[in-house]
């Protein structure tokens, strides 16, 4: 992962606001950054910047949590880095991915949004592919018939998911680290 500890960086965690969707598939983007912000010594309130993010900081990090919906997410992560004057090299975004199972989770720099409908708005609002992500597997590895993931994405996260993701939150926070 793309992590410059030499100049601030912006953590991005990708997902729907209000508590309705707090816990499913599509806010593991959003979990695993407060997960982050967790292990930190930060204080970890979040302030309202406006109506597209809040966000909290530690160090040379700003943790981000978008308060537009999923396919807007592009406005609050172009906001955010105009607001911090962060270049989109040093923004790091994480959200859920229908291709990977759970448990798993790809790392990478640049490259199109694979369909995923929030990386997009974040290209198309940075107008750039130029940034880090960190993509986060969903997909149950069992199903029968491949299921579109708008059929799933707003499903609450099982506990079995919900501890494998722990330890995958925790790998990506390592590896971003070890950059």
């Amino acid at each position: 992962m793309e992590y410059n500890k030499q100049v601030m960086n912006l953590i991005v965690g990708l997902g729907n606001p209000g508590k309705e969707y707090e816990h499913t598939y599509h806010n593991v983007g959003r979990m695993a950054l407060e997960h982050w912000l967790a292990q930190t010594d930060a204080d970890a309130t979040f302030r309202r910047h406006g109506d597209y993010f809040e966000y909290a900081r530690s160090g040379d990090i700003v943790f981000v949590r978008p308060l537009t919906f999923m396919n807007e997410s592009g406005l609050a992560v172009r906001e955010a880095a105009k607001h911090f004057t962060i270049k989109p090299e040093d923004i790091v975004v994480l959200h859920d991915d229908s291709d990977i199972p759970p448990g798993e989770y790809k790392i990478s720099f640049g490259g199109g949004a694979a369909g995923h409908k929030g990386v997009q708005s974040v290209i198309d609002h940075l107008h750039t592919e130029d940034f880090s992500r960190g993509r986060i597997g969903i997909r149950d590895p069992q199903e029968q018939t491949r299921k579109k993931a708008g059929d799933f994405v707003l499903d609450a996260v099982t506990p079995t998911d919900r501890n494998m993701l722990a330890g995958v939150f925790a790998e990506i926070e390592a590896s971003a680290l070890r950059a």
